[in-house]
């Protein structure tokens, strides 16, 4: 793990020797981080590992004093149990100038086998869908297993999560390649059947079908549709059920469905939706919790135009 560490830190971040690299793991996923700091002593950096317990919920804020660590220093990578991607602690550390990714659910497997890869050309991939969403308006997604939802993305950023994390303030996952956006507040209607997988649930046996009424996920149907409700429900606010908070379109070839969302959201030929948080990419909802939800074999269809078919980029 060590030497893939090694090229992961040198390839996405372009880490040179003198720079403060933060390593920020938890108890359970301790082993990748210590890998990733060994990396970064032997590259020369001045290496710091920040080991704390696991978090409740993807979108928990790390501790105090980690929190202000994240701000002083020049890359951050966080392989942890439960997602520190979309908390105000990354997005003000890269508003202070970090650059780095975040690793929610890494296994030691997926560790090995997908980040070690040419993100260059995932990265073309991934602009060459965003230009298809410049200047959008409404984006109307459906899929075999029973989705049709619409919602606005008029006025929003797209963005690129590439891999390549060489500039200040830059960030994203590892493994990376996707292509997001934080839909309009409120514009959301329809019904998405979650077919794929979900943050913290793993890969479905049955679809969970959500129906969506003014960005606002109402109804869930489906034998783990309680599960999934339970899971929004612990971040004690009703913002976790704004819905969609990220569409999300898969861009890496070489992701594929392991039932870790880190993974399964890259896996081109998908896209996914949010429940919860957008407030750190472009949304003004600040829900305290963040949970990806994959949909398969999406046709998605952008002011008219359809993009993507039955899993199949038209572009």
């Amino acid at each position: 793990m060590k030497e893939v560490a090694k090229r992961v830190l040198e390839k996405s971040f372009n880490l040179k020797p003198g720079e403060t690299l933060l390593v920020i793991t938890d108890t359970v996923k301790k082993p990748i981080g210590e890998a990733l700091f060994q990396a970064g002593l032997e590259m020369g950096a001045e290496a710091l590992l920040a080991v704390m317990k696991p978090r409740t919920r993807s979108g928990e804020e790390p501790p105090k004093p980690i929190a202000e660590m994240w701000k002083h220093i020049d890359v951050f990578v966080a392989p942890t149990h439960y997602s520190l991607t979309h908390t105000q602690a990354r997005r003000e550390a890269c508003e202070h100038g970090a650059r780095g990714a975040t690793m929610p659910g890494i296994t030691e497997e997926i560790f090995m086998r997908a980040l070690d890869i040419d993100y260059e050309e995932v990265a073309k991939l991934g602009y060459m869908m965003a230009d298809a969403f410049k200047h959008a308006k409404e984006v109307r997604v459906t899929s075999p297993a029973g989705t049709d939802i619409t919602f606005s993305i008029e006025g929003r950023e797209v963005d690129v999560d590439t891999g390549l994390y060489r500039e200040p303030g830059r960030w994203g996952n590892l493994p990376a390649g996707e292509v997001y956006v934080a839909p309009v507040e409120g514009t959301g209607n329809g019904v998405v059947a979650i077919d794929g997988s979900v943050a913290q649930m793993g890969i479905l046996s049955e679809p969970i079908k959500v129906k969506v009424e003014e960005g606002w996920a109402v109804e869930f149907q489906g034998p783990n549709a309680k599960e999934l409700e339970e899971l929004l429900k612990k971040a004690g606010r009703r913002e976790a059920f704004n819905f969609p908070a990220e569409f999300g379109i898969g861009c890496n070839p070489a992701a594929k469905l392991s039932g870790v969302v880190l993974e399964d959201e890259k896996a081109y030929g998908t896209i996914h939706f949010a429940f919860g948080d957008n407030s750190t990419f472009g949304g003004k909802t600040k829900a305290g919790i963040h949970i990806d939800a994959l949909v398969r074999e999406p046709t998605v269809t952008v002011d008219g135009k359809t993009v993507i078919e039955k899993g199949t980029w038209k572009i």
